[in-house]
């Protein structure tokens, strides 16, 4: 049934802030970032680097058309499907920021796509001049509590 699509639910607890959770949703991988403060600290700086500062393209719900690409309830959480939007590889996660793991000195963390050398910030929104043509998607998903979530069911009652 997971396969077929059906919702998945998280348990998110464990997740320490700067730190990632992978899940399987349809499919594909589902990451689920508790960004830290600085984190999202660092997504306003660089707008005018990205190809979709807003979010306005169709990537995402309503409600994560926003600058963190999340829910306003848990904006700390990052909610993304791991597919570049270039070819469809599965971006490295590079969530520090600095140059470890082979970024430059000045890399805000994020993700970069090995492929073809695509990145993304922290809110999976895509950097202008790389391959990527648009945002990695948000799939629909909603709070069942603070703790758990439900990737793929975004009805109401979220």
């Amino acid at each position: 049934a997971k396969a077929a699509g059906a919702p998945v639910e998280v348990d998110i607890s464990k997740i320490e802030p700067g730190m990632m959770l992978n899940v399987e949703w349809q499919g594909k991988p589902v990451w689920i970032v508790n960004r830290t403060k600085e984190m999202m600290d660092l997504l306003a700086k660089h707008d005018d680097q990205l190809v979709d500062p807003k979010s306005e393209a169709h990537q995402q719900p309503e409600y994560c058309q926003n600058a963190t690409r999340s829910r306003t309830e848990h904006a700390n959480f990052l909610v993304a499907v791991g597919i570049c939007t270039h070819l469809g590889c599965s971006p490295s996660e590079k969530l520090n920021a600095g140059s470890g793991g082979g970024m430059s000195d000045d890399w805000p963390g994020g993700f970069f796509c090995p492929c073809h050398g695509s990145r993304f910030d922290l809110a999976a929104r895509v950097y202008k001049g790389v391959p990527a043509p648009t945002n990695l998607v948000i799939p629909p998903y909603k709070y069942l509590s603070d703790s758990r979530i439900l990737v793929g069911d975004d009805s109401k009652g979220a």
